[in-house]
């Protein structure tokens, strides 16, 4: 597929508004895709801003290009006829608090669907709406431990751990925007909005339920395989071996020949055996550097990559070939990751914006004269960058 310019990017949410009302990582991971594929964003931040510009600061800044944001006091009555207002202006709003909490706030569906009965909304929270656990704290660490999605090993030879990607944040980020895409075309149909109901637990154990299944009994060890794993070279790389089928199998041991042996000759002997085959691969792969693997995995169409970093991987010929990094003013930031019809999804069209940076401009847009926006920067119901 030949390279294409930015300005020919896929965007067929160009046109849609999406109030975002969202803190720390779920909502706005939601918001930054629904961004990238053309969606009007507005970021509305309190006052003292979202806490993810402080806490995971790197994160905040890939979550939040391509967005606005306005500063906006909702614990305060005055920016009730801005919260009105965008929601009669508005396709989408997305929450990500406790229940109950949205409602506190005058952000909650039942009230924002007053002004606006076919806007969708969305609300983010850690176990849901209902149930038991509805008020219960907790993060992703959490989620994903309660969802069952810490129980079982990554690796062949070594127990289970916790990866750096927070799985039930980002998971439930790309189910909501999954689900408002949905409530869209539903809306097409009916012209009335929607509540969206998203749990990040729920997430968690969607994904390790369809991994692992739900038998009590199950092996944990079905989806491992010793011959698909990570292993580390003589310069001190992470190498990742992909071998599956039984012609990666024959291919690689053409040249690893010490591994052709009987022991290991099917799929169903290489796991039977699998502990002694792991360890033989990792005293194997010591044996030559990284350069010296992926050229003989290359060579004999064996499947392989070295564990690099994402800065490393924007620099890969495949991502820049596909476009899978654009810039906004200084920064480079990830794309959303297909295309249609040849044209590349995603397109930057701003950087991160600064706190309250653009308060004023989606005001006037909102239909507030001077005057008025005057009246509320003094009494603090909003701030301006």
């Amino acid at each position: 597929m030949p390279a294409l310019p930015q300005t020919q990017a896929w965007s067929p949410l160009a046109g849609i508004r999406v109030a975002d009302f969202s803190l720390f990582v779920p909502g706005p991971f939601c918001s930054a895709i629904l961004a990238d594929l053309g969606a009007e964003v507005i970021k509305v931040e309190a006052p003292a801003g979202d806490p993810g510009r402080r806490y995971v600061p790197v994160q905040f800044r890939t979550e939040n290009r391509n967005k606005r944001s306005i500063s906006l006091d909702l614990k305060g009555g005055k920016s009730k006829s801005v919260v009105e207002r965008l929601a009669r202006q508005s396709d989408i709003a997305i929450e990500g608090f406790r229940p109950g909490v949205a409602k506190r706030l005058g952000i909650d569906a039942e009230t924002l669907q007053r002004c606006n009965p076919a806007l969708i909304c969305c609300s983010i929270s850690g176990y849901g709406q209902t149930g038991p656990w509805r008020e219960r704290p907790g993060h992703d660490v959490n989620y994903v431990a309660a969802a069952g999605a810490l129980a079982f090993p990554g690796q062949w030879l070594q127990p289970p751990v916790r990866s750096s990607l927070a799985i039930a944040d980002m998971a439930g980020g790309a189910f909501a925007a999954i689900a408002i895409l949905s409530s869209l075309y539903e809306r097409n149909r009916t012209g009335k909005g929607t509540h969206v109901d998203l749990s990040l637990f729920e997430a968690a154990f969607f994904w390790a339920a369809m991994r692992h299944s739900l038998d009590p009994k199950v092996d944990a060890r079905a989806h491992l395989f010793p011959v698909n794993d990570v292993f580390e070279t003589a310069d001190g790389m992470r190498l990742t071996l992909g071998i599956l089928e039984e012609h990666f199998w024959e291919n690689f041991v053409k040249f690893v020949p010490e591994l052709a042996d009987e022991e290991f000759a099917t799929d169903q002997k290489r796991r039977a055996n699998g502990d002694r085959l792991s360890s033989l691969i990792e005293k194997a792969i010591r044996n030559k550097n990284a350069a010296e693997w992926l050229a003989l995995c290359d060579e004999h169409d064996v499947p392989v990559d070295l564990c690099v970093t994402p800065a490393e991987a924007a620099e890969l010929e495949q991502i820049r070939a596909r476009q899978g990094v654009a810039s906004a003013g200084k920064e480079r930031f990830a794309l959303f990751p297909a295309f249609a019809d040849g044209a590349r999804a995603g397109r930057l069209q701003r950087g991160v914006p600064k706190l309250g940076e653009h308060t004023r401009e989606v005001l006037v847009e909102l239909g507030f004269d001077d005057g008025e926006i005057a009246q509320m920067v003094s009494s603090g119901a909003v701030k301006t960058g």
